[in-house]
């Protein structure tokens, strides 16, 4: 047999750039406060010393920290941004320009601690995530006249054969050809329970094989199949949505004018420009700076104490503004995972025998209900024989001998057909219509029926009213399961709205909808919930368990396969954003009572840096209350 071996590319080769990008950032910011500390401090020295270049000193140690940061304003214009950094170096520049060298130097300091602060912030935030594309498969068995050839998948083209194996994710889309196939579609649809395929149906990919191998005949190429599109659906919701800004910038463009305006009118009204000097030395935000990362910094800190990862403060700061929150249903408010929740017997036959007979037969079977009924079974602490003579039909049942017993497991018709015993289905009730069931026969007789549901998680529903306390009015349950899945779920946990059988597109559109009544939040497990958590204003992935790609295409990562620390998370970010309103607030009125003073001639520059490290110390102070 050929076989063509196909090498695959090192994931996250992508953000090397982005790395190299923070890392400088964060060594040309120590670079900078070492440069402004040092020419303080040697020149603070030389002037103890009553040497006279001192003067030089600061003004050269000034001019370092100003170049770095006319090149980021520029840098910034040109992406349409003012932020507050323009203040900073114009107190910097009229300092030098109006021989207050040492002013400008305590400025650079202010302003060099800042930005290193915020490249800190960045780097703190940041963690990195797995590939987008960490469930892709990126090679396939390829029917061949010589037999199976392994080939990329960018090779595979409509009407090839490929070989399916048990526990590979669907390269393409197909149909199913030869016997039938057993499917875990959870990632695109949201149903937790395995599907069977019949031969000649279409099969989805990024579904996962997990029953026998089967071939499949591809009906598209790679890039536009199913999985395909659900990645392009989530490039393009994160190229459109709109940059999160520093909450700081929101107040820049009226700050600098009334900074200017109150320099100008000193100035102007004294004919003395070291007044203007003082006015912007003492503008100069580093409250804005320094204070909000700070309390931004503390908040995320916190959150990741409780098991929640935010990526970075934009997400925090939105976060703590969610008006609707959208949960999808399989593996976020249940757990994913089909468990035993009853157990129907026939006389003579228990509830434990029926589950033992079953389970110890399924040990030899790899299907995902075999694996619950023998978890089921352990949890109840029965004792668990040796099948012999073992025969399963994929997707359909498994037959065998337990302790010198027949036992048949599978779906109703399969029991009943290889056991001859009654119908099971005259043991099940309306209710039952929603769960999964497996018959059970022993030596040609209907022994029982075993129902497994996904259960809803335990956590679930105080999650949920935590989410309604912490100030979020109103959240909707949007699954890819059937209508009356959802619903049953929807109903026991007081939702508020239930949307059913979405699509990954039908979940973007859901998203947009709610954006007209404010901050949308979307938390999701999946691949199909993947393009509805980029589209949110904030998505949050369930990390522990979920895929890749949602753990890529969201802002907050839950580290551990719980619910309550979410509400927890939104609870600290609300609080750590009205903590940096709070800093921002009282920042701002001592910087203008400050300039106030200063423009009166009540403080001379030099004087003013120093309050100003005052005001810088008092609001910072203030924002670490955050990590409380």
């Amino acid at each position: 047999m050929a076989q063509t071996f196909v090498r695959q590319h090192a994931k996250g080769d992508d953000n090397v750039p982005q790395l190299s990008e923070m890392t400088w950032k964060k060594h040309s910011s120590l670079l900078l406060v070492g440069t402004a500390a040092g020419g303080l401090l040697v020149g603070l020295v030389l002037s103890w010393w009553g040497v006279n270049h001192a003067g030089l000193v600061w003004t050269a140690a000034t001019l370092a920290v100003l170049t770095s940061l006319v090149v980021q304003i520029f840098g910034a214009l040109r992406k349409g941004d003012v932020g507050l950094d323009i203040v900073a170096a114009l107190s910097m520049s009229a300092a030098i320009a109006f021989g207050e060298p040492l002013a400008g130097n305590v400025v650079g300091l202010m302003y060099a601690g800042g930005q290193l602060l915020e490249a800190f912030a960045e780097g703190r935030a940041r963690r990195e995530m797995t590939a987008l594309m960490g469930r892709v498969s990126h090679s396939a068995m390829l029917y061949t006249a010589s037999g199976l050839e392994e080939i990329a998948i960018t090779e595979i083209r409509p009407g090839d054969k490929l070989l399916i194996r048990q526990g590979e994710v669907l390269p393409v889309d197909g149909t199913v050809a030869g016997q039938a196939a057993t499917l875990d579609m959870s990632a695109l649809t949201g149903e937790p329970l395995p599907q069977r395929v019949e031969q000649g149906a279409e099969a989805l990919s990024g579904s996962t094989c997990v029953g026998a191998p089967f071939d499949l005949v591809a009906s598209r190429l790679a890039s536009e199949s199913t999985y395909a599109r659900i990645v392009h659906l989530v490039e393009t919701a994160q190229a459109t949505k709109a940059p999160m800004v520093r909450l700081a910038d929101r107040f820049a463009v009226a700050f600098l004018l009334l900074t200017i305006a109150i320099a100008g009118g000193a100035w102007y009204l004294s004919h003395d420009p070291v007044r203007a000097l003082a006015v912007l030395v003492v503008a100069t935000p580093c409250p804005l700076i320094l204070a909000v990362p700070v309390a931004i910094i503390s908040g995320m800190s916190r959150a990741a104490k409780t098991g929640v990862l935010v990526k970075n403060g934009g997400m925090l700061e939105t976060l703590a503004r969610v008006q609707t929150a959208i949960l999808d249903k399989t593996g976020t408010l249940t757990h994913g995972q089909a468990d035993v929740i009853d157990i129907r017997t026939a006389a003579p036959f228990s509830a434990d025998e029926v589950l033992a007979a079953a389970a110890s037969l399924d040990q030899a079977s790899g299907h995902v209900v075999a694996a619950a009924l023998v978890r089921a079974a352990a949890a109840k602490g029965l004792r668990l024989s040796t099948p012999q003579g073992v025969k399963e039909t994929p997707g359909a049942g498994i037959e065998g001998r337990v302790d010198a017993k027949t036992v048949i497991v599978g779906g109703s018709n399969f029991v009943q057909l290889k056991s001859g015993c009654d119908d099971p289905r005259f043991l099940t009730t309306p209710a039952e219509e929603t769960a999964l069931t497996v018959a059970v026969a022993i030596d040609g007789r209907l022994a029982g029926l075993i129902v497994l549901r996904d259960q809803i998680r335990a956590d679930a529903r105080s999650m949920l009213d935590a989410l309604r306390k912490a100030g979020i009015p109103k959240i909707v349950l949007a699954s890819g399961d059937r209508a009356e899945i959802a619903r049953l779920v929807g109903t026991e946990l007081g939702m508020d709205a239930v949307l059913a059988e979405l699509t990954p597109e039908a979940k973007v559109d859901a998203v947009k909808a709610e954006a007209r009544n404010g901050v949308v939040m979307m938390v999701g497990d999946g691949v199909n919930d993947a393009p509805a958590l980029a589209a949110a204003d904030i998505g949050v992935a369930m990390g522990a368990r979920g895929t890749a790609s949602s753990s890529e295409a969201a802002g907050v990562v839950l580290l551990v396969d719980e619910l309550g620390p979410l509400a927890k998370a939104v609870a600290i970010a609300r609080r750590s954003r009205l903590i940096a309103l709070q800093s921002v607030s009282a920042g701002l009125t001592l910087s203008i009572g400050a300039m106030i003073a200063a423009a009166l001639g009540y403080l001379q520059p030099v004087e003013g840096a120093l309050l100003q490290e005052l005001i810088d110390v008092a609001v910072i102070l203030n924002a670490l209350r955050a990590l409380r």
